[in-house]
């Protein structure tokens, strides 16, 4: 089958990205403005042999596809704001049990009911830290509609090769904006399975230890038995209470993870190739108006350059250090009251580079000309 080419919704690319990728199963709960992820879905499952379902809530939806994951079917749902809030003990559930899973969350504006049809970068850190516990979350954020597609694609494929849930974030412009997007055809897609249990039925530790940290799976109905609950629990998803196991299993959760934050976290940066001593840091929509500010100040002679993280968790702080060598001041633009830079604090050494917040969050979108006008501001005091 070859390329095809359509103008498509960022949401209408995920649903692309999901059925190339291979995701079967799919619950969710109608929530702006992320519906049209589940409307598509509900066309396109029942035609190749997939299941999409309703549920009544987010709560409960998060509970479908974990069990469908569970069963053997990638899986995915979608959400925004107060739908992934109501997500996040489902969420947990999914890590503690280490079951491969997508969750889509096209932010909004909030607390609450907030702003259900205005652009918002407020899911940040909900997305990486919104469950309770120690987890360790790999978080993706496409800033094109073409780009939608090809890190859903990723975030199917991360959650089945480290068993875990993955999220992509995308925000209320993104998701409904219109781009051309070419969908590439199966065969030029790289598609990931999930470890299959290579021992005897009698042999298998559904949970076990393992140098990499993912365990292999299988699936209910195939013959290996295992437990499966939401308590700490042994290699055999027994409950435990015994430390040198609890601690190799919040062990196991971390190390698949952070042990892979070189491999997973993934960066673009924009004219950083002559040592520019200002730099924008920004993710999802927001790049693409810092990489337009860079251009315009370029053409004013102003040296910047800009970089943007697709992968909002983990950062890779060996990767961000390397990135900001020559920036002595870091302009971080988000539509927040200050989210991603609480992340990017973490990384960075603050002798050598300074924070500068530039934040958003009256439900419009950060200009190129705002960019600007902080990269001059910012240039003015550094001389």
């Amino acid at each position: 089958m070859s390329n095809q080419v359509k103008l498509l919704q960022g949401n209408e690319a995920c649903v692309e990205g999901a059925v190339l990728a291979g995701v079967r199963f799919f619950a969710g709960y109608p929530i702006t403005p992320s519906t049209e992820i589940a409307e598509g879905m509900a066309r396109r499952l029942p035609r190749i042999g997939g299941r999409f379902i309703q549920m009544e809530d987010e709560i409960a939806s998060m509970a479908a596809i974990i069990g469908a994951s569970c069963a053997g079917s990638k899986s995915m749902t979608a959400t925004s704001g107060p739908g992934f809030s109501l997500m996040q003990e489902n969420l947990g559930y999914a890590y503690i049990t280490e079951t491969p899973c997508v969750v889509v969350d096209v932010q909004r504006g909030g607390p609450s009911t907030g702003l259900p049809t205005k652009i918002s970068q407020s899911d940040t850190m909900q997305a990486a830290y919104g469950t309770h516990g120690d987890y360790y979350a790999i978080v993706l954020a496409p800033s094109s509609v073409e780009e939608s597609l090809h890190l859903t694609v990723k975030a199917v494929n991360y959650s089945e090769m480290y068993r875990t849930p993955v999220i992509v974030l995308l925000d209320e412009v993104l998701g409904h904006m219109r781009e051309k997007v070419v969908i590439p055809a199966l065969d030029e897609i790289e598609v990931q399975e999930r470890r299959r249990p290579a021992v005897p039925p009698d042999w298998y530790k559904h949970y076990a230890i393992t140098a990499t940290g993912v365990s292999a799976m299988a699936s209910f109905g195939e013959g290996y038995r295992f437990n499966v609950t939401g308590l700490t629990h042994d290699e055999l998803g027994f409950p435990t209470a015994v430390p040198r196991e609890i601690k190799a299993m919040l062990d196991k959760l971390k190390d698949k993870v952070v042990k892979n934050a070189d491999a997973i976290a993934e960066f673009e940066s924009t004219e950083m190739d002559d040592d520019p001593k200002v730099a924008i840091l920004s993710y999802g929509i927001v790049s693409r108006a810092a990489k337009q500010a860079v251009a315009m100040a370029r053409e004013q002679r102003l040296k910047v350059g800009a970089i943007r993280p697709k992968t909002i968790w983990p950062l890779s702080e060996s990767k961000v250090r390397d990135l900001l060598k020559p920036v002595r001041q870091l302009i971080v633009a988000e539509l927040n009251q200050g989210q991603l830079i609480n992340m990017v604090k973490q990384c960075i050494d603050r002798n050598h580079t300074e924070l500068i917040p530039l934040q958003k969050y009256d439900g419009e979108l950060i200009t190129p000309s705002e960019i600007l006008h902080k990269i001059k501001e910012v240039k003015h005091h550094a001389n």
